[in-house]
């Protein structure tokens, strides 16, 4: 159940992290349409900019042609450029002189034609630009003519600044895009104001005459960031993808349980025939060494009776005995023969790292610690441990001192059990510590004697058969006084490179 609530919650989680990526995406791709639109746009504006240049310049031309410019040629100029462009719509030539007439394609409002001339006169060669007084959204570019500082006239040309941004594209009327063009001052001439949150673009048009500021934004808000379709698209591929993995995974994970619990199935049928068999050549020695005497007494004594026999004092003792030798000499050859068969066998000695024994014995005992309610604390070096042994009688006598610990502590309400590895002095050194009872000052030198135990459905041949097995290689095991209470066992090996017991021999 536990599992499930946190596959579901990173599954989650995952969608969340999905949806921002693809909000972020969304967000920077309309960030990066916006800058690329303006770009063009700001292009297209430029570009019609730099034909009102052109424009006055034509009609600079035609007004300075002669002393007295020729009015009906320039009306037609005039009405020609504002009907092929109609974001100018006004077009005017005044005479510097008050006296002067106006020529133009409609009648000025009252001062407009003071303003022209006060800027005609003020001009150094430039073009003037400023809004047209009474028309919103409207600027006037004003240039003398000649372009002279004896110039006769000022030409003005009167631009509708929202036509200017006429035909800027289908970007422009989305809902949510802002654009907006102004004076070089700032005063606004066509467009809205941006709203809060907008992202925004503001640069002046590639005109040196018309220096107007172009402005542009988009309010980004979350159906733009997370557009339906193509968000339910991702977060259904994120979950296909996030289930499919999961399953694979869950099912490497049981494929790796299996494999493990496999291993330390093999690890326990190793160790449990192991241990049988080294129990059964205890055994087999302890019963041999129990029995040859009185074989030995009895063979003896029918000898004896045969002989007594033989000089006539019973001939009915005489098969009584054959069948008592018999008997005896098969017995001792029975005995002979199954403690041969059960006479430990040379170690395969062989270099590996203790450390693995170690921790096959931590897989192996750890069901029975979590079961008795036993904490075990293991502490292995980084560096490997090399010793020169046989790795399934070394992970016999380290599995049957760590079981022992179990059992000692076995109902305590805060067992401990620490296992420590370490290397010192060319040996390794294989501390099992617990905080049990302890070990009875009465049991203490029988304690590694086979047969020898404190319960009731032990067999008292653990601790020796491991002393045994780690004897066999210049080792030694054996009870030391702990820091606390409970008792401890050490196990010494020595490192592979020192010479055994049986390779010196």
């Amino acid at each position: 159940m536990r599992t499930s609530v946190r596959a579901i919650l990173a599954w989650g989680l995952s969608l969340l992290l999905a949806a921002g990526a693809m909000a972020l995406w969304q967000q920077q791709a309309l960030v990066r349409q916006l800058e690329e639109e303006s770009g063009a746009l700001n292009r297209l504006v430029s570009q019609r900019a730099g034909q009102h240049d052109a424009h006055l310049t034509a009609l600079s031309a035609i007004a300075s042609a002669s002393a007295e410019p020729a009015r009906d040629l320039f009306l037609e100029v005039a009405s020609t450029i504002t009907h092929f462009y109609p974001r100018i719509d006004d077009v005017q030539l005044v005479a510097l002189d008050p006296r002067g007439p106006v020529i133009g394609t409609g009648p000025l409002a009252p001062g407009v034609a003071d303003r022209v001339r006060a800027a005609a006169r003020a001009s150094t060669g430039g073009i003037a630009l400023m809004p047209y007084p009474g028309r919103a959204h409207h600027y006037m570019m004003i240039k003398r003519s000649p372009n002279t500082p004896e110039a006769r006239h000022g030409l003005m040309l009167g631009i509708d600044a929202e036509k200017l941004l006429d035909e800027a594209g289908a970007f422009w009327r989305r809902p949510g895009v802002v654009l907006a063009l102004s004076m070089p001052d700032g005063r606004p001439l066509a467009g809205q104001a941006h709203p809060a949150g907008a992202v925004r673009s503001g640069r002046v048009i590639g005109s040196a005459s018309q220096p107007l500021v172009l402005e542009t934004g988009l309010d980004v808000g979350w159906a733009d960031r997370l557009p339906l379709a193509p968000t339910a698209l991702l977060l259904a591929l994120v979950s296909l993808f996030y289930w499919a993995a999961l399953g694979a995974w869950r099912q490497r994970a049981r494929a790796r349980a299996v494999a493990e619990q496999a291993r330390i199935n093999a690890l326990e049928s190793r160790l449990a025939h192991a241990s049988r068999v080294n129990a059964l050549g205890e055994m087999a020695s302890g019963l041999t060494h129990e029995l040859t005497q009185p074989l030995t007494a009895i063979l003896a004594q029918a000898q004896a009776g045969k002989r007594l026999a033989a000089q006539g004092r019973g001939a009915e003792l005489e098969s009584v005995l054959e069948g008592t030798i018999a008997q005896a000499r098969r017995a001792s050859s029975i005995l002979e023969r199954f403690r041969d068969w059960s006479r430990p066998r040379p170690a395969s000695a062989a270099a590996f790292d203790l450390r693995d024994a170690v921790r096959n014995v931590q897989a192996l005992l750890a069901p029975k610690a979590a079961s008795s309610g036993a904490r075990i604390e293991f502490s292995v070096p980084g560096e490997p441990v090399p010793v020169r042994a046989d790795p399934v009688e070394m992970e016999q006598a380290a599995f049957n001192l760590v079981r022992n610990a179990i059992e000692a502590v076995e109902g305590r309400a805060d067992a401990r059990i620490a296992v420590d590895l370490r290397p010192a002095a060319g040996r390794a050194v294989l501390d099992v510590a617990d905080n049990g009872p302890g070990v009875a000052a009465g049991i203490r030198a029988d304690l590694f004697t086979p047969f020898s135990t404190t319960r009731e459905d032990g067999m008292g041949l653990g601790l020796a058969l491991s002393r045994r097995l780690v004897e066999r290689i210049d080792g030694d095991l054996d009870l030391v006084d702990g820091a606390g209470p409970g008792a401890t066992f050490r196990m010494t090996i020595p490192l592979a490179g020192e010479p055994t017991g049986e390779e010196r021999s």
